[in-house]
């Protein structure tokens, strides 16, 4: 009788269990992909268009979920200074994705002033400058790659998978050819996702070269209202040159989500 006793406790012990587990057990969820930048990633001043909105298209989104954090008029810098990366950097999730693009709003010298307050510090090095606001506060303004570096490692802290893309090119030529960044901004970017380990999608490059073979006339066609903002046509454009740079990055691990053919 008391082994009648221990055997029915120990099958209701096991019964318990399971039924425990199929109501704690979740199917995983599906991996989330944020997009960080500007205008150029996040535009809803039509006809202009970033990429991020045609970014999509490529993807399998019933197994990968796209969300466009990118804003307007914003730097590195801003993002940071406004807390948009750190609304970000709560959202991720391990097996996440961060791409990040940045670069068309960092130029000024930074000050406290309309014109400077997106500005940051050329190159990726450690220098700083000490800035105080009208109304007190102060603000330490570092160099492009610092700024880089922490949404690179905020997200790797958070165990998600970080991608720094290049900025896309404007609308500008010489002899010829279009403008590249890669001696300032796209040069930088490379060279903080060498250090930090990270993949690194040309996006500079890789969009410059289709320009190229497209001709000042055609191109100019996608620029509706001035050199940096694209309509929907380039941006579709654009976002195929992010995938082309995610597919020659073998290691990315975003290419299984992207759509066959």
């Amino acid at each position: 009788m008391r082994l009648l006793t221990h055997f029915r406790l120990v099958a209701g012990l096991a019964l318990l269990a399971a039924m425990l587990a199929s109501v704690t057990q979740r199917p995983t969820p599906h991996p989330t992909l944020y997009l960080i930048g500007d205008s150029t990633v996040n535009n809803n001043n039509a006809p202009q268009m970033g990429w991020g909105a045609a970014l999509p298209a490529f993807f399998d989104t019933t197994r990968l979920h796209i969300v466009n954090r990118a804003k307007a008029g914003r730097s590195t810098r801003t993002f940071v200074s406004e807390q948009r990366w750190h609304q970000v950097d709560s959202l991720l999730r391990p097996g996440d994705f961060l791409l990040m693009q940045f670069g068309h709003n960092e130029g000024s010298v930074p000050d406290t002033t309309k014109a400077g307050r997106r500005g940051v510090l050329r190159g990726t090095g450690p220098e700083t400058k000490e800035l105080t606001w009208p109304d007190g506060h102060r603000e330490t303004v570092h160099t492009y790659g610092w700024y880089l570096r922490q949404f690179v490692r905020g997200a790797k802290a958070k165990g998600a998978k970080p991608i720094i893309a290049s900025m896309i090119p404007r609308n500008e030529w010489k002899d010829g050819k279009v403008v590249l960044a890669d001696q300032d901004f796209g040069r930088w970017a490379a060279e903080v996702a060498r250090q930090e380990g990270v993949p690194f999608i040309d996006l500079n490059g890789i969009t410059a070269a289709k320009y190229n073979q497209l001709g000042p006339e055609k191109v100019k066609a996608f620029f509706p209202g001035d050199h940096t903002h694209t309509n929907a046509e380039g941006a579709r454009l654009n976002a195929a040159s992010v995938v082309d740079g995610i597919r020659a990055e073998k290691k990315i691990a975003l290419n299984k989500y992207l759509r066959k053919g």
